[in-house]
């Protein structure tokens, strides 16, 4: 492990991260407890690095001479601007390095050292609940060793820039969810997505954000470390105009990687504030306030029975976000989109409104019978001339899950060659394989990829890749007819993503172990197991429509004999009945009307590549 990391790349740092919590922390700690240890000391790290002998020097002069006059809210104004333009300070004497140094009195200067912080920092301290770790790493003797191994690590802005300390939290952050049983709806976005998603957010609407004195807000309400925020202000300022003025704000659920990504925003100067932590449907952080760009990748499949009385008594409300209609309670995605509409601005004079791109998995697509929440969302949404773009990505583009995903881009202000039309982009082959793959992620796109998908958006012409439909074809009428039953099983987008919903499927990677330890690591086999089945699925043709069983579980056999993966009984069972369609003798089928009328009566909205 190399002592000197100045020549470390973010794989390296985050290599050497994991393997000092390896080192260090395994047996006090178990693996599943890593992140709540490493996650603070590398924000602190982060934060010492930049936080230089004169600033402090000076800080510690406004300190001593205005503690006894001034309130703490008074006193952080004098000591703000003698920290010379960085948005925090710390009022002791000490950094890491010498904390390190007297390993006689690291506990009660590091512990000093924290309090000393001004609020803002403060308050990210206290979301990763520092104390009660600093109390288990006393008590075994390991807070001096940690601290040492930290300070060999050089995460200036200098040495380390804004996006590779994220590709450093999102690598660690993966390795962790490995051991703590996340589940797949709990990823991080890939760089390159998120660079796709820009450009089609603003690849026909750069002249929204030329000339000088511009002003526009960026905001993502499921922002995790805030990735696609700090992509998106840089592809403005990089791209678009230098000289617009863009704010960021988002939204964070999870305490930790709130810390995190408020920590990085104190680093590279951004307004600290505008990330807030709650859940954006029962406690909007920005309530009443419209944007003019949004992007997100919420989570996938993640139920929101937790919040389900707000939400339904919202959805009674006709003025409430969601009163066009509820998803069903185990996934919760197009709730999301449901907020991030409430956001839109009003169209101006100019045309012009606001624009979001969202990231789904093949769920808000394809569940929902007629008349289901699902359906009526989606119907609400094109009936609204909202919809301007759906592009399939690539599968196995995410490190925690392989499945199939979506891009969604909709605007309240499309341009007039778009409206009433709706643009479906088939970029499933835009991809090169990697030559390591990164737990799920095996896939990955190349700017020349991204070139691609950008011009088939901004083409809008029909092409074997691109169709183009109007808003009424996506108008289907439900009717009940008598057929004998017949069963076929296809590996489809649609039918995989259905399958992932059933209970027998998520109950694959469910433990009633009460050991939380136990429960965690049957928890992350189970997920290992389901990547590893969605690995064999994949190998399939998923265009092929099996209309006999034996020769579906056949050619399923197969291809789980070539990469070493047993398929029981059971799990047989469960992805028959996830990938099996069965016309039993009354079924309920759809037939596409055509007119907007009936759209509005039955409509319901089936994407198909």
């Amino acid at each position: 492990m190399p002592a000197n990391s100045d020549a470390l790349n973010f794989q390296d740092k985050a290599q050497f991260i994991w393997q000092v919590a390896d080192d260090i922390l395994f047996g006090p700690f178990m693996h599943n407890e890593f992140k709540d240890v490493v996650l603070p000391f590398l924000v602190l790290r982060r934060l010492d690095c930049i936080y230089t002998e004169a600033v402090r020097a000076k800080v510690r002069k406004g300190y001593e001479q205005f503690k006894d006059e001034f309130e703490e809210d008074e006193l952080e104004i004098v000591l703000l601007k003698a920290a010379g333009g960085l948005p925090f300070y710390n009022t002791s004497q000490y950094d890491l390095a010498g904390i390190a140094q007297n390993s006689a009195a690291t506990e009660a200067n590091f512990r000093f050292y924290m309090k000393s912080f001004s609020k803002n920092v403060r308050d990210i301290l206290e979301n990763f609940k520092l104390d009660a770790i600093v109390d288990k790493l006393v008590k075994h003797d390991l807070l001096n060793q940690l601290i040492k191994k930290f300070v060999e690590l050089d995460l200036h802005p200098d040495r380390v820039s804004n996006h590779e300390m994220g590709d450093v939290y999102e690598r660690l952050l993966d390795k962790f969810n490995q051991f703590t049983g996340e589940t797949a709806g709990h990823h991080y976005t890939p760089r390159e997505i998120i660079r796709l998603m820009c450009n089609l957010l603003f690849a026909e609407h750069g002249s929204d954000l030329q000339g000088r004195g511009i002003v526009r807000g960026v905001f993502d309400p499921a922002c995790g470390t805030g990735g696609m925020l700090t992509i998106a202000k840089e592809h403005i300022l990089t791209k678009i105009n230098p000289l617009a003025e863009i704010r960021l704000y988002g939204q964070e659920l999870n305490e930790q990687t709130y810390a995190v990504a408020k920590s990085d925003f104190l680093v590279t100067g951004e307004d600290a504030a505008n990330i807030r932590e709650g859940n954006s449907f029962s406690s909007d952080q920005f309530k009443g306030m419209r944007f003019r760009y949004m992007l997100s990748n919420p989570p996938f499949g993640v139920n929101w029975k937790s919040e389900q009385k707000f939400i339904e008594a919202e959805a009674e409300n006709p003025e409430g976000r969601f009163a066009v209609g509820l998803p069903r309670i185990n996934d919760g995605a197009l709730l999301f989109l449901q907020h991030m509409v409430s956001k839109m601005e009003p169209v101006g004079k100019d045309g012009l409104g606001s624009r979001l791109a969202i990231v789904f998995n093949g769920s808000p697509l394809f569940t929902g019978a007629a008349d289901s929440g699902e359906s009526n969302i989606r119907r609400w949404v094109i009936e609204n001339d909202w919809l301007e773009a759906i592009v399939a990505l690539p599968d196995q583009m995410f490190q925690n899950t392989g499945i199939n995903t979506y891009i969604w881009v909709l605007t309240n202000g499309k341009p007039k060659h778009r409206r009433g039309k709706v643009q479906l982009i088939n970029g499933v082959k835009q991809f090169r394989r990697m030559r390591k793959s990164q737990a799920n992620k095996r896939n990955e796109m190349t700017e020349e990829n991204i070139a691609a998908i950008t011009a088939l958006y901004a083409a809008f012409e029909a092409r074997p890749e691109v169709k183009i439909f109007d808003n009424e074809d996506f108008g289907y009428r439900r009717i009940t007819v008598e057929r004998p039953l017949r069963l076929n099983f296809q590996v489809s987008p649609e039918r995989l993503a259905r399958m992932q919903l059933e209970s027998g499927w998520v109950n694959l990677a469910v433990s009633k172990k009460k050991d939380g330890v136990k429960a965690a690591e049957d928890v992350a086999a189970g997920k290992a197991f389901q990547a590893e089945c969605l690995g064999v699925l994949g190998r399939l043709d998923g265009s092929k429509l099996y209309k006999d069983r034996a020769v579906f579980l056949k050619d399923l056999q197969g291809a789980a004999k070539k990469v070493g993966v047993k398929l029981s009984a059971g799990v047989l069972k469960v992805i028959v009945a996830g990938l099996g369609n069965g016309m039993s003798r009354r079924r309920s089928v759809w037939i596409r009307m055509g007119g907007r009328r009936l759209i509005r009566s039955c409509g319901i909205m089936r994407m198909c590549h």
